[in-house]
């Protein structure tokens, strides 16, 4: 569920993503235990104007940056993540097998 507070929990489980690392928008929402809020969880990082979270290290489920129009966004994410040693393949892919981060789950009523 989407409520008071929600950026907050986003925020609070992309920061555990290490560097070196992604994860997609519906792992962000499943580890909320909302796995049907995946766009919920991007609009929330589109809203974000806190620097310690790590925002770019969230893409899409088929291994994409997704920047919806807002083109130097996403050519500051893909920058961020190739200086963390992220490779993208030929097609703008992340191989999601090898570079995918396993969160825990927190639910949103124990943030």
């Amino acid at each position: 569920m989407v409520g008071p507070g929600f950026h907050g929990q986003v925020y609070a489980v992309v920061r555990t993503v290490p560097a070196g690392h992604v994860v997609t928008y519906g792992d962000v929402a499943a580890a909320l235990g909302s796995p049907r809020v995946a766009r919920q969880v991007g609009w929330a990082l589109a809203a974000l104007r806190d620097d310690t979270v790590p925002w770019h290290r969230v893409i899409n489920a088929k291994g994409r940056i997704s920047f919806k129009g807002d083109t130097p966004r996403a050519i500051q994410q893909r920058a961020r993540l190739v200086s963390e040693g992220i490779e993208f393949d030929a097609t703008g892919r992340v191989d999601l097998h090898r570079l995918r981060w396993l969160l825990q789950a927190h639910p949103l009523e124990q943030m």
